[in-house]
Parts: structure tokens; sequence; C-alpha cells
């Protein structure tokens, strides 16, 4: 190989130049590494399946009877236990304060619950929608290939038709076999000059 060559693939492969920096080069055929985040990562078709969970419990005759037991305790603890053991005196702003936070957090969990609901009513109401389409087309399909079909056998012979066509001949037949008894019903024997070898 010549010198002058090696020069000019020496001077291809190393850039030069303003731009010409040794920053190492992104592999294209190959994914990104992960970025490193500040902030946490969670996924969200897990978050959302874990909230429906709760607005299902929520929405339970279990609740109820759980939060009314809980709440029935808590103000007999609070009212009837010992001046040492109670935490929360008869305003009960604490029992308020907890109902309040379940409340806050409860009303998004049901409302992110009725938004995947609506989600997944409106996915199966355009699939719905396309198969009712599909079976109106091969309906409509279907109808056509009937109607063809009635007209195409509007034409075909049908039995009966047959046999009333062959019942008419016969008769036809028999008339004509009457009406020239004893006379030659093919003319061709009657022709003179016509051999019956020719036949």
């Amino acid at each position: 190989m010549s010198p002058e060559r090696e020069n000019t693939r020496e001077r291809e492969r190393t850039p030069a130049g303003a731009t010409a920096t040794s920053r190492p080069r992104a592999r294209l055929d190959q994914p990104r590494p992960p970025r490193r985040r500040l902030v946490p990562e969670w996924d969200p078709e897990a978050f959302g399946r874990l909230s429906e969970r709760i607005a299902r419990f929520l929405g339970t005759g279990r609740f109820i009877v759980w939060m009314t037991v809980v709440i029935i305790v808590w103000v007999l603890w609070n009212v009837f236990a010992p001046h040492d053991l109670r935490f929360d005196n008869y305003p009960f702003i604490f029992l308020t304060l907890m109902l309040s936070l379940q409340a806050s957090y409860a009303a998004p969990l049901i409302l992110l619950a009725q938004n995947r609901q609506d989600d997944r009513d409106r996915v199966n109401l355009e699939q719905d929608r396309k198969q009712n389409e599909r079976s109106i087309a091969d309906t409509e399909y279907l109808t056509r290939e009937v109607a063809a079909l009635r007209m195409g056998l509007g034409e075909v012979a049908t039995r009966d038709w047959i046999r009333s066509e062959l019942q008419d001949m016969l008769k036809e037949l028999e008339e004509r076999h009457n009406g020239q008894h004893g006379k030659v019903v093919f003319p061709a024997d009657r022709s003179p000059g016509r051999d019956t070898d020719d036949r």
C-alpha cells in the first residue's frame, strides 16, 4: 500500500478542526444506559391497580363495618380509659384529623380508579363498535349472497317443472301417435329414391 493512501486513511479516522474533541462516540446499535434520576420512579400500572384495589375495598360493607368498629373503640377508649392512657380527649380532634386524612386520600384514589375504568370502558366500547360494524358488514354480504342465490334459483329448472314439461311432451307424443295411427311416422321412409341403407 502506498504511503499517500495510508495518510488519507489516517486523516479520515481522526477528526480535525474545531469540532475535533476526544469525546466517546455513542453506539447506535445498542440502547443507551439508563440515566440516574433524583426523583424515584414507579410503575403507573401497578399504582393504578393498587388504587383500584383500595377503591374496591372502600366501596364494600366490610370497610364500613371495620371503620365503625374502629371509631366506636376509639371513642370508648378515650372516654372510659384512665386519664394516663387516653390519647384523644373529648372533642376527639385526632379522630377528626384521621377521618379527614382518610377521606382526602380516598377521594383521589376513587377518582383514579374511575378514570381507569372509564378508559377500559372506552376501549371496550370501541371494540364493540368495531365488532358491530364487522357483524353488519357480514350480514349485508350474506344478504346479498342469499339474494343472488334466489335469483339464480329462479332460472334453474326445478323437479316439478321438469316433470310437468315431460308430461306435456308425453301427451303431445301420444296425441301424435294416436292421430297418425297407420301412417308412416318418419317422412324419410316415404321419400322416393332414397334407399334404406342411406339411413
